[in-house]
């Protein structure tokens, strides 16, 4: 199982405690850095009186969303280098339960996603053309499309190894159950967006949503016994909707295809994805993948293995 092949490597409590530390310094602090000396070039002292919102706005948006991402891609390199070296587990092993990786897993979770994305939006344009602005320019298009086709996935892997692979196996190991690790982990997941525009512009309703998410996620990884189909869907929202779409009011204003100038509103929107879109995507994934035994794969208890070993290689 994925959660019990944690005990392959060091999983005192410690460990995690040092780890989680050294993995959010990296991201938070020093990932931060080239984009704090940025907005400070730009500002100066005044950097002190702006808001989050404020301090991105201040660059040009290509420029800000690399800088962004590359916090991601930094908290990603510590946390590989947590799991390889603070624990002594194989990347492997932290991805998935299978020999090895399948990719194919990866690009059905991104396609899934990036098609429902691209047809729904289709559709809410053509219904409401009013509500958006044809927001493409080549030049500044292109430039984005290179940075996030790079950086998107950076990000999202970091955000899947930390919270459905890290913390997933864990606490599933120090917990001994899957519900905790998959409880906490989507709270986590979903408490992190708290500082995003989108929740001071919509309320705190839509964190029905970013939990809801996070739910979906973690049940992919436990029903499949890893994190492929994690991977690949969260990588496809992201760098769909990077390119595809964006607004004023959104954690990552680009230099996307459109543009949504509608007043949001908070309502069926944050609800029906996760009481609706998001049941069928997971009918789908257990129909495809033959999914089986979801009381014991969801709820059930992580025992300790009779041998243990530790990986020797990555």
């Amino acid at each position: 199982m994925f959660i019990k092949q944690a005990y392959n490597a060091k999983t005192e409590w410690w460990r995690y405690f040092i780890g989680i530390i050294l993995v959010f310094l990296a991201w938070q602090l020093f990932g931060a850095l080239p984009l704090m000396a940025a907005i400070f070039l730009e500002t100066g002292p005044e950097i002190l009186t702006l808001t989050q919102e404020e301090m991105l706005n201040v660059l040009e948006s290509n420029l800000a969303f690399f800088l962004l991402l590359l916090s991601f891609a930094v908290g990603l390199a510590a946390l590989f280098f947590v799991i390889r070296y603070l624990h002594n587990q194989k990347i492997k092993d932290a991805t998935t339960s299978r020999k090895k990786v399948d990719w194919g897993r990866v690009f059905f979770g991104f396609s899934i996603i990036a098609v429902f994305t691209v047809v729904t939006t289709l559709i809410d344009y053509n219904l409401r053309p009013e509500d958006f602005l044809w927001n493409f320019q080549a030049v500044p298009f292109l430039i984005l499309a290179a940075i996030a086709l790079i950086m998107v996935p950076l990000q999202t892997s970091f955000e899947e190894y930390l919270f459905r692979g890290y913390l997933m196996q864990g606490l599933g190991v120090l917990a001994g159950n899957k519900w905790v690790p998959l409880i906490v982990t989507s709270v986590i997941f979903g408490s992190l967006h708290l500082w995003n525009p989108e929740v001071e512009k919509l309320g705190y309703i839509i964190m029905v949503y970013y939990i809801g998410t996070g739910l979906l996620l973690g049940i992919m990884t436990l029903m499949d016994e890893g994190m492929e189909l994690a991977l690949g869907f969260h990588a496809g929202n992201n760098l769909v909707g990077a390119l595809l779409i964006t607004a004023d009011w959104t954690a990552f204003e680009t230099n996307s295809v459109l543009k949504d100038v509608s007043e949001p509103s908070a309502g069926l929107d944050i609800l029906l994805p996760v009481l609706i879109v998001y049941p069928v995507f997971l009918f789908l994934m257990a129909k495809t993948y033959r999914w089986n035994n979801w009381k014991d794969k969801l709820f059930g208890r992580v025992t300790r293995p009779e041998t243990l070993k530790y990986s020797e290689e990555i």
